[in-house]
């Protein structure tokens, strides 16, 4: 069978796959389970075409990819065929570790465990199976290697991560604010002593990008209504968690039910394969099918709260810029406990507060650097005459509290 297959891609037109090596990743079980598995988690909630997945995200990093090894060794970089099927791996995979609904559940399924952990063991998991064709990948999706830009293309301040995932949101979201020149800022790289770098001229194409990505995450990431939706969602699992941990029966598929069960770390991935075989089984499908049921369980906490969310009677949601005031705090968490007839313990899952932040650019952490028209490598600072550029890497924090609207006066 012919390995040389191509993707129609909203975005960006036709994907082609360069490798029999790169297909069959793609076929894999593993990589196929991202298709159950949406790129936003509950975004849908506010922007109704939010329902791409992590599998067009992946496809699409790795187009990105392709474009810009192609453009670095127009610029005369010297790139062996084996780096650039390595890197192309290294971005496919760089999600492959999600759990159900993204991002909201990371803290609920397991105790300490991140994504990015997860998706590295699947890796090796996969080279394994491959006879240690995915090595190179796995140095570069480390930063191992010993040339550092083929790390920054797959994470660093400006990756072809961050590029796809601007573009593509923007798109099924319909918010064209975030939309970016990504083909342009490709097509501004190039490498100066193996370290990524990006022409002076594409200055203002950076702090366009950088902008899209602040305008994005308040705009769309953490909109307040998604912000209430994944929040609520969370409450819900640690919830049904709580009640099985405690002996009190809770319907939910084998795989899902592993997790919520057990508290698992991710030392535990690495000592029973069954662990890893229930995950990789696991995805948004489990989630929705488990809170269907839920909203007729005899516990009015988690009846209460999977109903909430399967008729879309979200929280109200105030979100402030300063810590809240400690007497709004308690008179809201009275109003609540008296509504609903729960303990203090309880309050926690109807009456949920927390923090939240935003810096588009870190200058500290992977520093984009700008190769200028004399030659010179400058932090992106110091390259710009653009104040925008600093008032990006200030970290924004802000303060919120949701809880039912039948208390909401």
């Amino acid at each position: 069978m012919s390995k040389k297959k191509i993707f129609n891609d909203p975005v960006y037109g036709f994907i082609t796959i360069p490798s029999g090596l790169v297909f069959d990743i793609i076929e894999h079980p593993y990589f196929q389970r991202l298709r159950r598995i949406r790129q936003l988690g509950l975004t849908d909630f506010v922007y109704p075409g939010a329902l791409h997945t992590r599998f067009h995200h992946a496809l699409g990093a790795m187009h990105l990819m392709s474009t810009a090894l192609d453009t670095l060794r127009a610029k005369g970089t010297f790139i062996w065929d084996a780096e650039y099927e390595a890197s192309l791996i290294a971005i496919l995979l760089h999600d492959i570790g999600h759990g159900p609904l993204s991002h909201a559940l990371e803290t609920a399924i397991f105790k300490e465990v991140h994504h990015e952990d997860i998706s590295l063991y699947i890796m090796e998991l996969l080279n394994k199976e491959f006879h240690g064709r995915l090595d190179l990948a796995i140095r570069i999706f480390q930063g191992n290697y010993e040339r550092p830009f083929f790390h920054q293309l797959v994470s660093s301040q400006l990756d072809v991560d961050r590029l796809d995932y601007l573009n593509r949101d923007s798109f099924y979201t319909g918010v064209m604010e975030g939309k970016i020149g990504a083909s342009r800022l490709l097509k501004m790289l190039d490498v100066v002593d193996e370290k990524l770098v990006v022409e002076e001229k594409a200055i203002y194409s950076i702090e366009n990008f950088l902008v899209s990505r602040r305008l994005m995450y308040w705009q769309v990431y953490l909109h307040k209504t998604v912000l209430s939706a994944e929040n609520m969602v969370l409450r819900t699992v640690e919830r049904a968690r709580e009640l099985m941990q405690a002996g009190v029966e809770v319907p939910a598929s084998p795989s899902f039910r592993l997790f919520l069960a057990n508290d698992i770390r991710f030392s535990d991935f690495q000592t029973d394969p069954e662990i890893m075989r229930n995950f990789v089984a696991l995805d948004d499908i489990d989630v929705w099918g488990a809170v269907k049921q839920w909203a007729f369980h005899p516990d009015k906490i988690l009846a209460f709260l999977a109903s909430s969310i399967i008729d879309r009677k979200l929280f109200k949601i105030i979100i402030t810029t300063e810590p809240l005031e400690e007497d709004f705090r308690l008179g809201i968490a009275e109003l609540v406990q008296e509504k609903f007839g729960i303990t203090e313990e309880e309050l926690p899952y109807i009456m949920i507060s927390g923090k939240i932040s935003n810096n588009a650019y870190n200058a500290t952490n992977e520093a984009i650097n700008v190769l200028t028209k004399y030659g010179k490598v400058v932090e992106l600072a110091e390259a710009s005459d653009l104040p925008n550029i600093r008032a990006l890497s200030t970290k924004v924090e802000k303060y919120f509290v949701c809880y039912p609207k039948e208390i909401a006066g």
